[in-house]
């Protein structure tokens, strides 16, 4: 039996915490917060409650396998999982709206004929296929199994490139596609195509021209294998990993940040916190290892003690709104409204500009009584993609407000009516997750992608120090609810039984 010690109580901490605590190990979680969770938080107030994080799961068969793996109950006696139908409501500047249905392909393709005419369907039912491909190649090495030792055939984009002809063909090697080249390319640039698109990218903080051609899969794998909702929102399956690994005898120290990683006698050892040390024979940190490098809790020894100042991408900005009035009938559980003018976002998220005015923004309506007073109230949550603290500062007064105004007033001018509805709002910005999780800049975690000579790729879960592991959203395979759940499995793989 191993002693080790968990640096982060979120998602990937907690699966990672009961898988090792059902193999035998002794496992301590270091918290630096009051609370386990990490980005899947709430916020309760006056009856409403509201998902601070994701509110949809994909991929729920990984929390299936490890509720299967630490425990007799399948994952769904442990919380109500339900499927989202339809998937996504979407709404467009021109005032086209279309429905797509939950993990049905051939609906997605009937529903984009019927709204923006016949072959549209075919057209996405082709670079879907295209995604299908970069699913076949990538999924065992990007999800499922650690980053191998020859990550050289990771360093090409599998997307299938349609070979370039005539003169293109003799003007040497082409630059890697993007996202934006496939919707022009291959989807004949139509706006409403494109818009959706690039909106599976944008979730993930991956501005459409700088994205690989390989983010096809994003799409791909919601449509495929569908999307869901946890009632009671998705803190309730933070809450069920939390109670396995109670379950487990996993120890918990909320309140206790890590200071440091001991390396003694070039290994791992254990951490320094406020404290005193905690020894242990491997550590597992599911902080941000971007942030690990920064704030010199460990250091890579061929790289020396400072490599160099991390590049911050885009955060997540969330408005939190409680309504009067009752949910109206038929409302989506998810509604897109897409951005007035795409260059503008893309320019937001890359340049030194101000924020987009009417981005890309999901508005998130559940019909979960248990996230509202009664049933004359609703709870809402708006989300957009946004440049991340340091790129624009978010504590400046009056700077998040008057961006949560603008973001009512685009949903508002879709038609939904929400400002005249509102009780009180609470706005949440790239600075609040930074200070709630240690991400850096308060970023969105990205998915590891293959392509542009691996620099898609995550860090692998073993570092170059012995007995330090990396799992969550900025350690292979990247970010997102599942995403964390397979790096706690393959970090558990790689340590193995007691």
């Amino acid at each position: 039996m191993a002693r080790i010690v968990i640096i982060g109580a979120g998602m990937s901490g907690l699966a990672a915490a009961s898988r090792l605590a059902t193999l035998g190990h002794r496992v301590t979680v270091c918290e630096a917060g009051g609370t386990y969770g990490g980005m899947v938080g709430r916020y309760e107030r006056d009856g409403f409650a509201f998902d601070t994080g994701p509110g949809l799961l994909t991929l729920p068969a990984v929390y299936r396998d490890l509720a299967l793996k630490t425990g007799k109950e399948p994952l769904e006696q442990l919380v109500d999982l339900a499927p989202v139908d339809p998937e996504s409501r979407h709404l467009f500047p021109d005032g086209t709206a279309v429905s797509l249905p939950n993990a049905s392909r051939g609906g997605v393709s009937q529903a984009l004929d019927a709204a923006f005419g016949a072959g549209s369907g075919a057209r996405w039912s082709a670079v879907m296929n295209h995604g299908r491909t970069v699913w076949e190649a990538t999924r065992r090495p990007l999800l499922e199994e650690p980053l191998p030792a020859d990550r050289s055939p990771l360093h090409t984009d599998p997307y299938p490139v349609p070979p370039r002809r005539g003169l293109l063909a003799r003007l040497g090697r082409p630059r890697p596609w993007t996202l934006a080249d496939v919707a022009a390319r291959e989807l004949g640039g139509h706006p409403g195509l494109t818009a959706l698109l690039a909106e599976h990218a944008l979730r993930f903080g991956l501005p459409p021209g700088s994205a690989p051609a390989g983010a096809t899969v994003l799409p791909y794998m919601e449509q495929s294998f569908g999307v869901w909702y946890v009632r009671g929102g998705l803190r309730a399956l933070a809450d069920a990993v939390h109670r396995r690994c109670e379950l487990r005898k996993v120890e918990f120290r909320f309140d206790t940040p890590v200071t440091g990683v001991l390396v003694e006698d070039g290994r791992a050892r254990g951490v320094d916190t406020p404290g005193g040390r905690i020894d242990a024979d491997l550590v597992v940190s599911s902080m941000d290892t971007r942030a690990l490098f920064r704030d010199g809790l460990a250091r890579w020894p061929e790289l020396g003690p400072d490599h160099g100042e991390p590049s911050e991408v885009p955060g997540r900005f969330s408005v939190l709104l409680a309504l009067r009035g009752a949910r109206p009938a038929g409302t989506p559980h998810r509604t897109v409204v897409h951005a007035a003018d795409p260059a503008a976002e893309q320019n937001a998220l890359t340049l030194p500009a101000p924020p987009c005015e009417r981005p890309t923004l999901q508005v998130l309506r559940p019909d979960d009584p248990s996230l509202r007073p009664d049933d004359a109230h609703e709870s809402v949550v708006l989300t957009a993609t946004v440049p991340a603290q340091g790129d624009v500062d978010w504590t400046a007064p009056g700077v998040a407000e008057r961006h949560a105004d603008r973001l009512l007033a685009h949903a508002d001018a879709a038609g939904l009516g929400l400002r005249e509805r509102m009780l009180w709002r609470v706005v949440r910005t790239p600075d609040d997750t930074r200070r709630e999780t240690g991400a850096l800049g308060g970023s969105v975690p990205r998915p590891a992608l293959a392509g542009d000579g691996g620099g898609w790729l995550q860090p692998a879960n073993e570092s170059p120090v012995p007995g330090l592991y990396l799992i969550g959203g900025a350690a292979h395979p990247g970010g997102g609810l599942a995403r964390a759940g397979m790096s706690a499995c393959i970090a558990a793989n790689l340590i193995g039984p007691a």
